[in-house]
C-alpha cells in the first residue's frame, strides 16, 4: 500500500514540537512521491510548511482514528509510535481520569497526586477471578493475573514495579500486596496477611524520606516474596533490600528531610516513656535540620509514630526492643551534635563533659572517655607495629558521620531480619509471588556512585524485560504458525559488559580501591586508557578529566568520578565499633554480630547507598582465610553479586511489569507534562516494547471479530459458511500487499497501520451509506415539508376569505344597529325633556298649595290656644273663691265649740268637791275588791299564758320582722330604683322635648339636605360605582388570596404527608437495617459454627480417637437455654462414624496453636459435662432419699395434706384480697388522678389499665392453677383412702382415736402450730409484697402525673412555635413518646412471659411430684386391699376410628424418623411426588403427639434432632439449589404450623374449628419458633449464595458481552490483552441462558411449595445480583460504555421485565433493583452536550451515585466515528450540579448484599387428619392417632 493512499488531504499527522514534544496537524493537500514540503494546518488555526528531511525523507507519523484514541491497551493502536502512545496516555489521564493503561505486558501507572476511590474492597472483589483483558487496566488486574498463573501453572511469579522517585512505586507495590492479602487470606489463625501489610509502615518510617520530588520517597529498593501453601493461601513472607541511602542520615539537601523515624521521635519526645531519650524539636539536631523543612504538610509525625509502634507490636517486636530501637536512633541524633575543636592542623579534641556525647554514651551504655578518645584518634597497623594517630577536625567529623551511618545501617538490617523472622512460616512454602519495588533510571546534573549503581541495575532489568517481551512475541507467532522472522530489538548487553565484565568499570574501581595511593583521578585515567575510543558506549566529556559518559538504553549519563573510591570502600574505624560492642546495652552488640569476621564493606558508606542483604538464619562456616577475603569485598562487588542473585530469582519466575510515571514535577493533581512523560517512557522501556511490537504484526484479530467488524466491506456473495475463508477472500481484495498481513490458526496478524487503513475503508463505506440515507431522508423530509406548506397555504386562504365575508356581514349588522340606536336615542331625548317640564310644574304646584295650607293651619292653631288660656284662668278664679269661703266657716265653728266646752268643765269641778259624791262612789267597794282580787289571779294566769304566747309570738314576730325587714329593704331598693326610673323618665321626657326641638331643627335642615342630596346624588352614584368596582377588585383579590391560602394549605398538607411518608420510609429502612444486621450476625454465626464443625472434624480425624458418650440432660432443662446450639446424644453418636469415614485427602497441616486451643476447649467441655453429671446424680440421690423417708413415715401424709389445703385456702384468700386491693386502687386512680391522665383515652391511663388487667389475668391464672392443685390433692386423698365410705366426721374421729392410741396428739398440735406460724409468715411476706406493689403503683401514678405536667409544658412550648415547627415538634415528640411506650410495653411483656413460663414450669414440677407420690401411694396399698375393693361393671361403648391429626412413634425410633425423613430424603427423587411441605407436616404431627402426652423431653429431643439434621443436610448438600430450596420451604412450613396451631389468637383467625381443636395444649414453643426462624434465615442466605454462584458466570456474558440484537455494536480493535468475545460461541452464556436458569429456579421453588411472598423476595434478590454485577462490570470496562451497548442493555432488561410479567412478579420489587442499571443504559444513550442535557441527566439518574455517573461519562467511548466523546466541561457541569447530592462515595454496588428476609405468616388450609404418609418414605414404624 503506497504512502499516497494514506497521506491524503485531511489526513492527520504528528510533527515534532520543542514545547509539546509532538503537535497534531492536518494535511491540506495530498502527498505525492517526490514532494519535499507538506502543507499542514495546525490545531491552533495556523498553516505550516513542513519540510521533509532530504536524507531520510521520512514522512511524519500518522495519527490514529479518533475511535482508537483512549484505548486500554496501547498495542491496540493501529499506528504504534511515540506520539500515539503519548497522546493516548494523555487523553486517558486528563480527559477520562484513568491512571492505568496496558502496553502489551506492561501496566503503565501515572501518579494522579490525588486519592482515588478505586482501591476499596469492592474493587478487589470485582477484579478477583476475572481475566486480565476483561476489565479495565488496574494494579489489581496485574495482581490477579499473577495469582491466577501461580495457581494454574504452579510457577512462581514476580511483579516488577519501577519508576522515578515520586512516581508511585511504593504505593503500587503496597496495593498489590494488599490485593494478595485480601484475596488469598491466611492459612492459619495468625493473620499473616495483616503482618505482611503491617511491615509497610515500619519500612516506610525507617526507609522513606521527603525529597524535592516526593514527600514519601523510598530511599532503598526491596523485593518481597509472599509465600503461599498448596491451597494458595498466604503463609509467610520474606524481604530483601537494596541500596539504602545512608548518606541521608548525615546530610540532606535543601527542602529535604532525613528518614521519617527521626522526626516521629522528635514529635513524640514529650511522651513519658521517651523522657529518657532527652529529645526535643527536630531543629535542635544537626542531622534533622540541614534541609530546612522539618514538617511535611498534611502529615502528623506524632500520629505516624503511634502507627509505627502499633505495627511493631503487631509484628511481635516487644516494648523493650522498641525502646531499644528508639534509644539507638536517639543516640544517632545526639551523636550528630558532637562538636570538635582543632588543636592544630592534624589533631582535634572534644570539649570536656560535652553534653551531646555524654547523652550518646549514656544511651549506648559505653564509656565516655573511651568513645571521646577514639572519635579523635585512629589506630594504624603496619607489619612491624601498631600505633595511634590523632586525626584532624575534618577527618573526625567524617568519622563521626561514618559511625552514625554504620549504626543506622546495622539497625535497619536488624529490623529487616526481625520482620523476616516474624513473617517466616514453619509450613513448607509451595510457591511465592515476589514484588520488586526498585528505583527507575536516574539522571541528574551531578551523577555519582549512587546513580551509577541504580542505572546499572536498570540495565540488567531492561535486558531481562526485552528478552521476555521478545520471547512472548516468538511464542505467539509459533502458536499461530506464523513464519518467524527475526525482529531487531535493542540489546543492552554491550553496556552491561562495559560495567561488569573483566576490566570493566566496576573491576577497575575495585582494583583502584585496593591500591594504597589510589585516587579518583587515577581511576579516571585508567577508564580513559581502557575504554575510550574502544567502546562506542563510553565517552569522555570535552571539558573535564574527572568524568565519563555512558550511553545507557534510556539516555546518555555523565558521571563525576569524585567520591567513587570513598563510597566504594565504605570505611569505618574498627576501634569505634569495638567500643560499641563492649556496650552494656544488650541490643547494641546484637547489631554487630556479623562483624565478628571483619568490618564488612557493606556496613556503611561515607555518602551513598549500599546493599543490605538478609542475615542468614544459620551462620556459614568457612576457612580461616575467608574472613580476610570477605573484608576485601567492595560495595560495587557486593551490589553486583546481589543483582545477579536478583536476576536469577526473576528469571526463575514469570514476570509482570508495572511502570510508574510521574506526570509533573510539581505534584499537581491530573496535570500532564509531555516532556517529563516522554523521558520516563523512554527510560522505563515502554517505547521499546512498542517498537518491538510494531516491528512485527502488532494488530491481531480473531476471524470472528474481523468478520463482525468488517462485515460492511463484504458483499453478500463473499460471505461463506466458513469464517476463515471469508476473511481471506476479503483481505486479498482489500489489501493487495500480502506482506502486510498473515493468517494464523485462530487470528489474523496485521502490520502497523493496516487496521487504520481498514478502519478508513469501513468509515468511507459507512459514510457513503450515511450520505445515501441522508439524501433519501432529506428528500422525503422536503417533500413532506412542501406538502405541509401547500396544505397550510390552502387552509390560510380559506380562513382569510371567510374572515373577509364575516367582516362585511358585520358591517351590515353595525349599520342597521346604528339606525335603530339613533331612533331610540331621539325618542329618549324628547321623552326626557317632557319629564323634566312636567316635574317642574308639579313641584311649583306643591310648594304653592303647601304655603296656603300652612297659613290656614297657623290661624286655627292661634284660636285654639286662646280658648285654652281662657278656660284655665276662669277655673283658677272659681277655686280661689271657694277656698276663702270654706276657711271662714270652719273658724266660726271652732270658736263656738270652745265656749261650750268651758261651760261643761266648770260644772264638773263643782260636783267633785261635794262628800256625798264620795259616799256614793265607795258603796260596795269591798266586794268589788274581792272580785277584783279574783280577777287579778285569773288575769295572772292569763298573763302567764299570754306571756308564753307572747314569747312564741315574739319569736314569730322576730322572724316575720326579719322577713319584713328584708322585704322592706328590697322594697326600698325597688323604691330607689323607681325613683331612679322616675328620674330617668323625667330626663327622658326632657330629652324628648329636646329631641322634638332637634326634630324641628332637623326638619328644617332636612330640606336643605334634600336640596343638597340631589346635588350630590350623581356624585354619590359615581362614587358607589367606583366603590363597587373597587369592591369587585377586592373580592377578586380576596378570592385569589383564599385560593393561595388553600393552595398553601394543600402544599403544607402534601409536604407534611411527604414528610410522614419519608419518615415512614426512613423507619422502614431503619427496620430493614436492623433486620439486615441481625441476619448478617446470624450468617456470621453460622459461618463460625461451620468453621467450628470443620475444625472439630479435622481434629477428630487427626486424633482418630472417637469418644462416643451419652450426654445426659436435666429433665427440667429449659428449652431456651441455647437458641442455636442443639447438641443431642443422637446427633453426637451419628456424627462420629460419618466423620471417620471422610477421605484422608481433606487433611490439612496441623496448626499446633489451634490444636492446643481446641484440646483445651475439649477438656473444659468434658469437665463441665462431669460436673453436670455429678449434680444430676446428686439430685437423683436426693429424690431417692426423700422417697425412702416418705415410705418410712406414711402417716405424716395426712398432716401434709392438711397443710397444703390450709395453704391453698390462704392463697385463695390472698388472691381475693389482692383483687380487691387492685379494684380499690383502680377506683382511686380514676377518682384522684388528673383528668388528663386518667381520661379513658389517655395513653398513660391505657398503659396502667393494661398493666392492671394483665395482673388480674395473672391472678386468675394462679387461681386456676390452685384449683388444679386442689383437684389433684383431692384425687390423691381418694387414692390414699380408697376404702373409706364413712362421713368426714367419723374419719376424723378415727384419726383422732389413732393419734390418741399412738400418743401423737401433742406432736400433731406442735405441727399445726408450726404450720400456722409458717402461714402467718407467708401472709406477712405477701402483705409486704402487696404493699410494695401498691407503692409501686402509686409511684407510677406520680410518674404519670409528672408526665402529664411535662406534656402540658411541651404543649405550651409548641403553641409558641410557628405552625410548621409546631407540627414537626409535635410529631417528633409523639414518635418519641410512642417509642418509649412501646419499649416499656415490650419490657413488661417480656417480664410477664418470663413469669408465665416460670409458673408453668412450677406447675409441671408439682404435677410430676404428685404423679410420683400417687405411684408411691399405690405401691403401698396391699393386695388384700385391692381385692376387697368393690368392682362395679362398666359398659365400654365402641366408637369408630377418628384420627386427631397426630403421629405416634417410639422414643427409640426418633433417630430412624430423622434419618428417613430428613437425612436421606432426596428432593429430586422421592420428594417430587409428595405434597408440598409433607416433611414439615409429619414433623409437626409428631410434635403434636408429644405435646398431647405432655412429654417435654420428647418435644425437645425431636425439635433438636430436626434442626441439627437439617443443618447437617445443608452442610453436606449445600451447593444443590433443589436441596436448599426444598428445606427452606419445609422449614417455613414447619414454622407456620407451629404458629398456626400455637393457640394464639393472632394466628388462629383463618383456622377452621377442626384446626383450632388441633392446637398445642401443654407447651409454648415460641422460643423454638425463633430458633426455626433463625434457621430459615440461614437457609435463605445459603440459597442466595447458591443462586449467586450459579448466576455469576452467566451475568456478564449474557447481559453485557453477548449481542442479543445482532449487528448493533461493532467490535473495536483489541490489543495484546484479548477480552472475552461478544460473539456467541458454543461455550458462552447468552441472555436466554439467564432466562432459562431463572425459569428453572422459579419452577423448583413453586414445585416445593415455597410461600409466594418468599418467592418474590428470592426473585428480588436474584435481580439485584444481576443488576449489581452488570453495573459493576460496566463501570470497570471502558469498552462496554458506548451507545450501542446501552441499547443492548435496555433490551436485555426489557426481556427480564417480560419474564417478571409472565410470572406475575411485577409487584415483587425486582424491577426496582434494576433501576441503577436501566439509568446507566439510558445515560449511555442520551445526548451529552448542552446544559439542558446535563439537567436532564441529573434528574434522570437519581438511582446512580455521583461517582457512578461521572465514571460512566468518563468511560463513554465511541465505537464509530459518528459518535462523539463526552467533553470535560460537560462532565464538570454534571459534577457542579450534583455537588449538593448526598450519596455514597462508593463507586461499585455491593453485589454481595442480601436484602433482609421476612417470613409472613401463611396458614395452611390442609387438615392434618387427612394427610396420608406414602410408603416410599419408609415411615412404617409411626402410626396415626
Amino acid at each position: 500500500m503506497a504512502a499516497s493512499e494514506l497521506y491524503t488531504k485531511f489526513a492527520r499527522v504528528w510533527i515534532p514540537d520543542p514545547e509539546e514534544v509532538w503537535k497534531s496537524a492536518e494535511l491540506l493537500k495530498d502527498y505525492k512521491p517526490g514532494d519535499k514540503v507538506l502543507l499542514l494546518h495546525l490545531e491552533d488555526g495556523k498553516d505550516l510548511e513542513y519540510r521533509l528531511d532530504p536524507k531520510t525523507k521520512e514522512l511524519p507519523h500518522l495519527r490514529n482514528p479518533d475511535i482508537l484514541v483512549g484505548e486500554n491497551d496501547l498495542t491496540a493502536l493501529s499506528y504504534l509510535h511515540e506520539p500515539a502512545v503519548l497522546h493516548n496516555l494523555r487523553v486517558r489521564f486528563i480527559d477520562s481520569k484513568l491512571i492505568y493503561t496496558y502496553c502489551g505486558i506492561v501496566l503503565v501507572a501515572i501518579n494522579p497526586y490525588e486519592q482515588l476511590p478505586i482501591y476499596g474492597e469492592d474493587i478487589i472483589n470485582a477484579y478477583s477471578g476475572q481475566n486480565m483483558g476483561d476489565m479495565d487496566p488496574h494494579i489489581f488486574a496485574v495482581a490477579e493475573e499473577a495469582y491466577k498463573q501461580m495457581a494454574r501453572d504452579e510457577r512462581n511469579q514476580s511483579i516488577i514495579v519501577s519508576g522515578e522517585s515520586g512516581a508511585g512505586k511504593t504505593v503500587s507495590a503496597k496495593y498489590a500486596m494488599r490485593y494478595f492479602a485480601t484475596v488469598s487470606g491466611s492459612a492459619s489463625e495468625a493473620n499473616v496477611e495483616e503482618k505482611v501489610l503491617a511491615s509497610n509502615p515500619i519500612m516506610e518510617s525507617i526507609g522513606n524520606a521527603k525529597t524535592t520530588r516526593n514527600d514519601n520517597s523510598s530511599r532503598f529498593g526491596k523485593y518481597i516474596e509472599i509465600g503461599f501453601d498448596k491451597r494458595h493461601r498466604i503463609i509467610g513472607a520474606n524481604m530483601r533490600t537494596y541500596l539504602l541511602e545512608k548518606s541521608r542520615v548525615v546530610f540532606q539537601a535543601e527542602e529535604e528531610r532525613n528518614y521519617h523515624i527521626f522526626y516521629q521521635l522528635c514529635a513524640s519526645a514529650k511522651l513519658p516513656e521517651f523522657k529518657m531519650l532527652r529529645l526535643g524539636d527536630a531543629n535542635n539536631f544537626h542531622y534533622t535540620k540541614q534541609g530546612g523543612s522539618p514538617v511535611i504538610e498534611g502529615v502528623d509525625d506524632a500520629k505516624e509514630m503511634a502507627q509505627t509502634r502499633q505495627a511493631c507490636t503487631l509484628l511481635g517486636i516487644s516494648e523493650s526492643y522498641q525502646m531499644g530501637i528508639f534509644r539507638i536512633l536517639a543516640g544517632i541524633l545526639h551523636l550528630g551534635n558532637v562538636g570538635f575543636m582543632s588543636r592544630d592542623s592534624d589533631s582535634c579534641t572534644i570539649p570536656p563533659r560535652h553534653e551531646p556525647l555524654s547523652i550518646f554514651c549514656d544511651l549506648m551504655a559505653v564509656d565516655f572517655e573511651e568513645m571521646c578518645h577514639w572519635l579523635c584518634h585512629r589506630k594504624l597497623a603496619t607489619a612491624a607495629e601498631t600505633y595511634i594517630k590523632p586525626i584532624s577536625k575534618l577527618q573526625a567529623t567524617n568519622a563521626r558521620d561514618a559511625l552514625a551511618k554504620h549504626i543506622y545501617a546495622k539497625l535497619f538490617n536488624w529490623i529487616v531480619d526481625h520482620v523476616n523472622q516474624v513473617l517466616h512460616s514453619a509450613v513448607k512454602q509451595h510457591s511465592f509471588i515476589g514484588v520488586l519495588d526498585i528505583y527507575g533510571f536516574e539522571t541528574f546534573e551531578i551523577n555519582s556512585f549512587e546513580q551509577f549503581c541504580i542505572n546499572y541495575a536498570n540495565e540488567k532489568l531492561q535486558q531481562q524485560f526485552n528478552m521476555h517481551v521478545f520471547k512472548l512475541e516468538q511464542e505467539e507467532y509459533m502458536k499461530e504458525q506464523i513464519p518467524w522472522t527475526l525482529i531487531d530489538f535493542y540489546d543492552n548487553q554491550p553496556c552491561i559488559n562495559l560495567i561488569e565484565s573483566k576490566l570493566g568499570i566496576l573491576d577497575l574501581l575495585d582494583e583502584e580501591c585496593r591500591m594504597p595511593k589510589g585516587t579518583d583521578d587515577t581511576w579516571a585515567q585508567k577508564l580513559y586508557n581502557t575504554h575510550l575510543n574502544k567502546c562506542a558506549l563510553f565517552e569522555k566529556p570535552r571539558l573535564s578529566n574527572k568524568a565519563f559518559i555512558i550511553q545507557h538504553f534510556a539516555d546518555k549519563v555523565e558521571y563525576q568520578c569524585e567520591g567513587f573510591l570513598e563510597k566504594n570502600k565504605d570505611t569505618v574505624f574498627e576501634e569505634q565499633i569495638k567500643v560499641l560492642k563492649s556496650s552494656k546495652f544488650k541490643m547494641l552488640p546484637e547489631l554487630f554480630q556479623d562483624d565478628e569476621k571483619a568490618i564488612s564493606p557493606s556496613s556503611a558508606t561515607s555518602s551513598g547507598r549500599t546493599l543490605l542483604t538478609r542475615t542468614p538464619a544459620k551462620p556459614t562456616k568457612g576457612r580461616p582465610g575467608q574472613a580476610a577475603k570477605e573484608h576485601k569485598k567492595t560495595v560495587g562487588h557486593q551490589f553486583r553479586n546481589s543483582l545477579h542473585l536478583l536476576m536469577e530469582t526473576l528469571n526463575a519466575t514469570t514476570p509482570h511489569y508495572v511502570r510508574c510515571i510521574k506526570p509533573n514535577d510539581f505534584k499537581f493533581p491530573f496535570t500532564f507534562d509531555e516532556k517529563r512523560a516522554v523521558q520516563q517512557l523512554r527510560a522505563c522501556g515502554v517505547l521499546e516494547t512498542i517498537r518491538i511490537s510494531a516491528a512485527g504484526f502488532p494488530s491481531r484479530w480473531t476471524y470472528q471479530e474481523f468478520f463482525s467488524r468488517y462485515r460492511v466491506l463484504m458483499k453478500q456473495k463473499d460471505v461463506l459458511s466458513e469464517r476463515k475463508q471469508t476473511c481471506k477472500n476479503v483481505l486479498e481484495k482489500l489489501i493487495k500487499d500480502k506482506d502486510k498481513y498473515q493468517f494464523g490458526k485462530t487470528k489474523i496478524f496485521f502490520r502497523a497501520g493496516q487496521v487504520a487503513y481498514l478502519e478508513k475503508l469501513r468509515a468511507d463505506k459507512l459514510r457513503a451509506a450515511c450520505i445515501r440515507i441522508q439524501k433519501t431522508i432529506r428528500g422525503w423530509l422536503l417533500r413532506k415539508k412542501f406538502l405541509r406548506m401547500r396544505k397550510a397555504a390552502i387552509t390560510v386562504q380559506r380562513y382569510v376569505r371567510g374572515h373577509q365575508a364575516r367582516c362585511y356581514a358585520k358591517f351590515l349588522r353595525r349599520t342597521k344597529a346604528a339606525t335603530i340606536i339613533q331612533k331610540y336615542w331621539r325618542m329618549y331625548v324628547i321623552r326626557r325633556r317632557y319629564k323634566i317640564w312636567r316635574t317642574a310644574t308639579i313641584v311649583l304646584q306643591s310648594y304653592l298649595r303647601g304655603y296656603l295650607a300652612r297659613n290656614r293651619y297657623r290661624k286655627i292653631l292661634r284660636e285654639h290656644k286662646a280658648v285654652i288660656i281662657q278656660k284655665w284662668v276662669r277655673g283658677w278664679l272659681a277655686r280661689t273663691y271657694y277656698k276663702r269661703s270654706t276657711h271662714a266657716i270652719i273658724y266660726l265653728q271652732c270658736c263656738l265649740r270652745r265656749m261650750m266646752a268651758k261651760r261643761e268643765l266648770k260644772k264638773l269641778k263643782i260636783e267633785a268637791r261635794s262628800v256625798e259624791r264620795y259616799k256614793k262612789l265607795h258603796i260596795g267597794m269591798e266586794n268589788k275588791i274581792m272580785q277584783l282580787q279574783r280577777k287579778v289571779d285569773e288575769q295572772n294566769k292569763d298573763y302567764k299564758c299570754l306571756m308564753e304566747k307572747l314569747t312564741n309570738l315574739e319569736g314569730i314576730y322576730n322572724s316575720e320582722t326579719e322577713k319584713l325587714r328584708s322585704d322592706l329593704e328590697r322594697l326600698q331598693l325597688s323604691e330607689e330604683e323607681a325613683k331612679i326610673a322616675t328620674g330617668r323618665v323625667l330626663s327622658l321626657q326632657e330629652e324628648i322635648a329636646k329631641l322634638r326641638k332637634d326634630l324641628e331643627q332637623t326638619q328644617c335642615e332636612k330640606k336643605s339636605i334634600e336640596e343638597c342630596a340631589d346635588r350630590y346624588k350623581q356624585e354619590t352614584e359615581q362614587l358607589v360605582s367606583n366603590l363597587k368596582e373597587e369592591n369587585t377588585l377586592l373580592k377578586q383579590e380576596k378570592e385569589a388570596l383564599n385560593h393561595l391560602i388553600v393552595e398553601q394549605a394543600k402544599e403544607m398538607t402534601e409536604t407534611m404527608e411527604k414528610k410522614l411518608i419519608e419518615e415512614t420510609k426512613q423507619l422502614e429502612l431503619d427496620l430493614n437495617d436492623e433486620r439486615l444486621r441481625y441476619q448478617n450476625l446470624l450468617n456470621e454465626f453460622s459461618r463460625l459454627e461451620e468453621r467450628y464443625d470443620d475444625l472439630k472434624e479435622e481434629m477428630t480425624l487427626m486424633i482418630n480417637v472417637p469418644k462416643p458418650g451419652h450426654k445426659r440432660t436435666d429433665s427440667t432443662h429449659s428449652s431456651n437455654e441455647s437458641e442455636y446450639t442443639f447438641s443431642s446424644e443422637i446427633a453426637e453418636t451419628e456424627d462420629i462414624p460419618s466423620r471417620t469415614e471422610e477421605p484422608s485427602e481433606k487433611k490439612v497441616p496441623l496448626d499446633m496453636s489451634l490444636f492446643l486451643k481446641l484440646q483445651k476447649r475439649v477438656t473444659e467441655l468434658e469437665q463441665e459435662k462431669q460436673v453436670m453429671q455429678d449434680e444430676l446424680d446428686r439430685k437423683e440421690e436426693q429424690v431417692l432419699r426423700s422417697k425412702a423417708k416418705e415410705e418410712e413415715r406414711p402417716q405424716i401424709r395426712g398432716a401434709e395434706l392438711e397443710y397444703e389445703s390450709l395453704k391453698r385456702q390462704e392463697l385463695e384468700s390472698e388472691n381475693k384480697k389482692l383483687k380487691n386491693e387492685l379494684n380499690e386502687l383502680r377506683k382511686a386512680l380514676s377518682e384522684k388522678s388528673a383528668p388528663e391522665v386518667t381520661a379513658p383515652g389517655a395513653p398513660a391511663y391505657r398503659v396502667l389499665m393494661e398493666q392492671l388487667t394483665s395482673v388480674s389475668e395473672e391472678l386468675d391464672v394462679r387461681k386456676e392453677e390452685v384449683l388444679i392443685l386442689r383437684s389433684q390433692l383431692v384425687s390423691q386423698k381418694e387414692a390414699i383412702h380408697p376404702k373409706n365410705t364413712m362421713t368426714d366426721s367419723t374419719i376424723l374421729l378415727e384419726d383422732v382415736q389413732k393419734m390418741k392410741d399412738k400418743g401423737e396428739i401433742a406432736q400433731a398440735y406442735i405441727g399445726l402450730k408450726e404450720t400456722n406460724r409458717l402461714l402467718e409468715s407467708q401472709l406477712q411476706s405477701q402483705k409486704r409484697s402487696h404493699e410494695n406493689e401498691a407503692e409501686a403503683l402509686r409511684g407510677e401514678i406520680q410518674s404519670l402525673k409528672e408526665e402529664n405536667n411535662r406534656q402540658q409544658q411541651l404543649l405550651a412550648q409548641n403553641l409558641q412555635l410557628p405552625p410548621e415547627a409546631r407540627i414537626e415538634a409535635s410529631l417528633q415528640h409523639e414518635i418519641t413518646r410512642l417509642t418509649n411506650e412501646n419499649l416499656d410495653l415490650m419490657e413488661q411483656l417480656e417480664k410477664q412471659d418470663k413469669t408465665v413460663r416460670k409458673l408453668k414450669k412450677q406447675l409441671k414440677v408439682f404435677a410430676k411430684k404428685i404423679g410420683e407420690l400417687e405411684v408411691g401411694q399405690m405401691e403401698n396399698i396391699s393386695p388384700g386391699q385391692i381385692i376387697d375393693e368393690p368392682i362395679r361393671p362398666v359398659n365400654i361403648p365402641r366408637k369408630e376410628k377418628d384420627f386427631q391429626g397426630m403421629l405416634e412413634y417410639k422414643k427409640e425410633d426418633e433417630q430412624k424418623l430423622v434419618k428417613n425423613l430428613i437425612l436421606e430424603l432426596k428432593p429430586r427423587g422421592v420428594a417430587v411426588n409428595l405434597i408440598p411441605g409433607l416433611p414439615a407436616y409429619i414433623l409437626f404431627m409428631c410434635v403434636r403427639h408429644a405435646d398431647y402426652l405432655n412429654d417435654d423431653q420428647k418435644v425437645r429431643s425431636l425439635l433438636t434432632s430436626t434442626i441439627n439434621s437439617i443443618k447437617k443436610v445443608l452442610k453436606k448438600r449445600g451447593d444443590d439449589f433443589e436441596t436448599v430450596s426444598f428445606w427452606l420451604s419445609n422449614t417455613c412450613r414447619f414454622l407456620h404450623c407451629l404458629k398456626q396451631y400455637s393457640g394464639e389468637e393472632g394466628f388462629m383467625k383463618h383456622n377452621t374449628s377442626r384446626q383450632n381443636e388441633h392446637c398445642l395444649t401443654n407447651f409454648d414453643l415460641a422460643e423454638y419458633r425463633q430458633v426455626l426462624s433463625d434457621l430459615a434465615i440461614q437457609i435463605y442466605q445459603q440459597l442466595v449464595r447458591v443462586l449467586e454462584n450459579i448466576l455469576q458466570p452467566m451475568i456478564v456474558s449474557g447481559m453485557l458481552e453477548h449481542e442479543t440484537i445482532q449487528g448493533v455494536s461493532g467490535v473495536k480493535p483489541t490489543g495484546l490483552r484479548k477480552r472475552t468475545s461478544s460473539i456467541a460461541d458454543e461455550g458462552t452464556y447468552t441472555l436466554d441462558s439467564i432466562l432459562r436458569q431463572l425459569n428453572s429456579f422459579h419452577s423448583v421453588m413453586c414445585q416445593h411449595g415455597m410461600d409466594p411472598e418468599l418467592i418474590k423476595q428470592v426473585v428480588k434478590q436474584m435481580f439485584y445480583i444481576v443488576g449489581a454485577v452488570t453495573l459493576n462490570n460496566l463501570l470497570l470496562r471502558k469498552d462496554m460504555c458506548s451507545w450501542s451497548k446501552g441499547m443492548q442493555i435496555r433490551y436485555n432488561v426489557s426481556q427480564l421485565e417480560e419474564w417478571l410479567r409472565d410470572k406475575n412478579l411485577m409487584n415483587s420489587g425486582a424491577k426496582e433493583t434494576l433501576e441503577p442499571l436501566i439509568q446507566a443504559a439510558q445515560l449511555l444513550q442520551v445526548k451529552k452536550k448542552t446544559d439542558d442535557d446535563a439537567e436532564a441527566i441529573c434528574s434522570m439518574c437519581n438511582a446512580l451515585t455521583t461517582a457512578q455517573i461521572v465514571k460512566v461519562l468518563n468511560l463513554y467511548t465511541p465505537v464509530n466515528e459518528f459518535e462523539e466523546r463526552v467533553s470535560v466541561s460537560f462532565i464538570r457541569t454534571i459534577q457542579m450540579r450534583l455537588r449538593d447530592r448526598k450519596d455514597s462515595p462508593q463507586l461499585l454496588m455491593d453485589a454481595k448484599h442480601i436484602f433482609p428476609v421476612t417470613f409472613p405468616f401463611n396458614p395452611s388450609s390442609l387438615a392434618l387428619e387427612t394427610i396420608q404418609i406414602p410408603a416410599s418414605l419408609g415411615l412404617g414404624f409411626i402410626s396415626r392417632v
